[in-house]
């Protein structure tokens, strides 16, 4: 093997060290949120925690504060992240960053993938009609290839 094979990042060869999580407040993110976790904590991984603002610029046009909004959303997810993690302390450890991205959903879970060099993925399924005939973005995340990708109901 040379040098250069040796030091190439390789993923998953002895169960995950980082896992990714999207949650955008849905009860299905808070679901995979808890999943996740749980994940973590069995394979002692980080437990990556991912917010991607939208940026809707209809709203922005008609001067609604949309960046206050989603900021306020992000913090409110950092709270309840927070508030689980007290009440599991001393029965579960987990290691957990949050991170926020704006942007697509989309864009913005694989750009926190590829970044933290995931292991895996996880997320909820949408909630949303529209979803089943155009996609969302867990069907989006397994046709990418690039992580193993679980979805939670």
């Amino acid at each position: 093997m040379s040098e250069e094979q040796s030091q190439q990042f390789e993923r998953g060869t002895d169960g995950p060290k980082v896992i990714v999580v999207g949650v955008d407040g849905s009860d299905t993110s808070l679901r995979a949120a808890a999943y996740a976790g749980g994940l973590a904590r069995r394979q002692r991984a980080l437990l990556a925690v991912v917010y991607v603002q939208p940026v809707l610029a209809a709203g922005a046009a008609f001067g609604a504060p949309v960046a206050e909004t989603t900021d306020e959303i992000a913090e409110g997810l950092i709270t309840e992240i927070r508030a689980a993690t007290e009440r599991v302390k001393g029965i579960f450890d987990v290691r957990w960053e949050f991170h926020t991205f704006r942007g697509d959903p989309y864009t913005g879970l694989v750009t926190a993938a590829d970044d933290l060099k995931a292991d895996a993925v996880v997320v909820g399924a949408s909630e949303q009609a529209g979803h089943r005939i155009v996609g969302s973005v867990a069907v989006r995340l397994v046709k990418a290839g690039r992580w193993p990708v679980t979805v939670v109901p």
